[in-house]
């Protein structure tokens, strides 16, 4: 995405909304604010927009029903909290979305459903299979389990790393300020807001300024989920979700907020983003007949397709596939194990419920976990 006129094309959209805007700083989840979100939602669905919610809100929704002032610093009292608060927050979406015929789903994440291979297919799976339902997932961080060390920090970060999971076309992060300025616009009336930047652009960082008392994230976090959003292939709007009509106003391209462009394609950064990380774990020797659909025409590769295998690896781990001479023609993330692979290979993706007793994907290797040698 090169510049505004681009969003009109996109057709996948990361929407995250932060607590300040939920809760109407503290006073209670604002239900007349989450409508106009939603409304607006479900224009960009009609629009053929495909939505994935990024929501936070727990933790402060759960301090108004539990009467807690001062946001916590114990990690199980927050825990409780959020436990309270996602209650209401759930409710609250699902009535509101309701309203339109549209179901909506929880999921809860943390760092390490990210982090591990395995649960990382299982997010991406489940979240591609709701959008095929025409459910619109909410997505939010797992407050009632995480500690320190696995925690996402915010949801900020949490938006980008979502954005990779669906290979979202551009992350929308509405907050309570208008964007991003050149200066502190709470302390200098000449501060001017940044229309347009590159996600990458370590300057940027300078002029970011810190959170309010109820969210974890400031300017700060939202550049920095940029940066890592655009690691993807993603590019990021941040923009002031008290505007009226914010996402049709970003959808029609124009001036709102502050756009942070990514240089790279989605598919092709994700790629490049999976391969940074992948070590091989096995071997699976294609007959022709795969060969060609994955390297000709970008097919996803099938277990039929499949004529012996190499190595004991796990479900999620990487595996590289080769044709009958032995030479390397593709590597990806795999959807079952190396015992799996081999009691289903050379078999319909049809058999492999009968085989396995379950199915898992009927994909071995889904063309997006696929990358070409």
């Amino acid at each position: 995405m090169q510049n505004r006129a681009d969003i009109k094309q996109t057709r996948n959209w990361v929407v995250k909304i932060g607590s300040a805007l939920l809760t109407n700083d503290g006073a209670g989840l604002d239900v007349a604010a989450i409508t106009r979100w939603v409304e607006q939602m479900v224009l960009l669905r009609e629009a053929g927009i495909q939505i994935t919610l990024v929501s936070s809100g727990a933790v402060a929704e759960g301090m108004q029903r539990l009467g807690i002032t001062a946001r916590p610093h114990a990690v199980h009292e927050l825990q409780a909290a959020a436990a309270v608060g996602q209650m209401g927050l759930v409710q609250c979406y699902e009535s509101a979305f309701q309203n339109h015929d549209i179901h909506t789903a929880q999921i809860l994440l943390t760092h390490a459903d990210t982090a591990n291979r395995e649960r990382y297919i299982n997010a991406r799976s489940t979240l591609r299979t709701l959008h095929e339902m025409n459910v619109i997932p909410v997505v939010n961080e797992n407050d009632t389990v995480v500690t320190d060390e696995i925690r996402f920090g915010d949801n900020d970060s949490l938006a980008a790393l979502v954005a990779n999971l669906v290979d979202a076309d551009l992350l929308v992060i509405l907050t309570d300020q208008e964007g991003l300025f050149n200066a502190d616009p709470r302390s200098n009336k000449d501060a001017k807001l940044v229309q347009q930047g590159d996600a990458n652009d370590e300057s940027l960082l300078a002029l970011a300024g810190e959170g309010s008392a109820l969210g974890r994230g400031g300017m700060l976090t939202k550049l920095r989920a940029a940066r890592l959003a655009a690691g993807s292939g993603t590019s990021t709007v941040i923009a002031s979700g008290r505007r009226e009509s914010v996402l049709q106003e970003i959808f029609r391209g124009e001036d709102v907020g502050t756009l942070l462009t990514a240089n790279t394609e989605t598919l092709t950064a994700r790629k490049q983003w999976l391969a940074g990380q992948l070590n091989l774990h096995g071997t699976l020797h294609l007959d022709a007949g795969a060969v060609k659909k994955v390297c000709e025409q970008g097919s996803s590769l099938l277990a039929v397709g499949v004529a012996s295998v190499e190595g004991k690896f796990n479900r999620g781990e990487v595996v590289r596939c080769v044709d009958d001479s032995g030479r390397e023609v593709a590597r990806g993330l795999i959807n079952y194990n190396a015992d799996e692979t081999r009691r289903i290979m050379g078999q319909s993706s049809e058999h492999i419920e009968e085989l396995l007793g379950y199915v898992g994907e009927s994909e071995l290797i889904h063309r997006d976990n696929l990358m070409l040698a």
